[in-house]
């Protein structure tokens, strides 16, 4: 018996990419939670991050939750790439290179044409989804009220770039990499970009003070062979690839609109802006943001609050981590009362 779908599929048609290629019958899969208001006013977006599908971040949605879904409709689009969206696990034939600006010009399409919905109340992203958030306020300033960046950035910064370029060389060292794609599964891949995960995702100060013991594991190894040897083999690993592309070119100001104007682009945002970087995240530094914060010149608000973690980027998904949970919570209830 095949199990029942638990979310839906729009089905965008054929998509006219931003490199100019046209992508036929492109699909965008979302799941819902909640009520749409007879105002269309409570909408909260939330797209997935790196290798996540929405069953994965929906952890954070629930009664009282960071997001309630008895006060607001949240809708998770599930990035392409995801094995739900269109990604080369399910698409005949080579599969394009596609930016944040593809995504969010289908997500719009979704938005608008599915639902008639013109504003959002509130666009909130951890890492991949946090650089969806940023694209979505930078190319709808109009239509974006408030945006969360937890662990995220305008654009990939070099470092980020060629912290990926490893998990990609760890990834496509396994001999199932041939001719440029995956023919089966990458066994050996799979752990290999496991342990190069390990190493950048957590702090110094994470393994120094052995918090892996709180999650219960009996020891370094442990936590390495059980929290992540396995963890990207639940994945397809070609749409791996396919996303970290999306990463990498990652980049608000990568488009017609603003020409590779990072400061045009950061200009444009109106909406009142969080920006949430984890204090000891490697991948996304603080500093960037920093830097972007002093550029939201058109902005509402604008506002920094570093997430005081040890847990490295996973500060800003802590699922199992109460104080970094708290933390969110109170920061998404203070941003949704501007």
């Amino acid at each position: 018996m095949t199990a029942q779908r638990d979310y839906e599929i729009f089905e965008a048609g054929d998509v006219t990419l931003q490199s100019g290629a046209i992508f036929p019958s492109m699909k965008l899969a979302y799941k819902t939670y909640g009520a749409l208001s007879p105002a269309k006013d409570n909408v909260i977006l939330y797209p997935t991050s790196f290798s996540a599908q929405h069953y994965d971040t929906e952890w954070l949605i629930g009664p009282g939750g960071v997001l309630d879904p008895e006060r607001y409709f949240v809708i998770i689009p599930n990035l392409f790439g995801s094995g739900l969206s269109s990604s080369p696990s399910n698409t005949a034939g080579p599969f394009p290179e596609l930016t944040y600006h593809d995504a969010i010009a289908v997500q719009h399409r979704l938005l608008t044409g599915r639902f008639g919905i013109s504003k959002l109340a509130l666009v909130y992203g951890w890492s991949m989804g946090s650089m969806q958030a940023y694209h979505w306020a930078a190319s709808h300033p109009e239509m974006v009220e408030r945006a969360a960046v937890v662990c995220g950035s305008a654009r990939c910064a070099p470092y980020n770039y060629v912290f990926l370029e490893g998990v990609k060389a760890a990834l496509t060292g396994d001999p199932a990499f041939r001719d440029g794609r995956f023919v089966e599964k990458p066994t050996v891949g799979y752990r290999a970009m496991g342990r190069v995960y390990a190493g950048w995702a957590m702090s110094h100060g994470f393994y120094r003070d052995e918090l892996w013991r709180e999650a219960g594991f009996s020891s370094l190894e442990d936590y390495l062979v059980r929290g992540w040897d396995a963890t990207f083999a639940r994945r397809d690993a070609n749409d791996l690839l396919a996303q970290i592309g999306i990463w990498q070119r990652g980049d608000i100001s990568r488009c017609a609109a603003f020409g590779g104007d990072l400061d045009r682009a950061l200009a444009a945002i109106k909406a009142h802006m969080l920006l949430m970087p984890g204090a000891t995240d490697r991948y996304f530094d603080v500093r960037d943001n920093e830097d972007e914060l002093g550029r939201l010149a058109n902005a509402k608000s604008a506002v920094l609050h570093p997430i005081p973690s040890l847990h490295g980027h996973r500060a800003g998904n802590p699922v199992n981590n109460p104080p970094d949970q708290a933390f969110l919570k109170a920061e998404i209830a203070d941003l949704l009362s501007k």
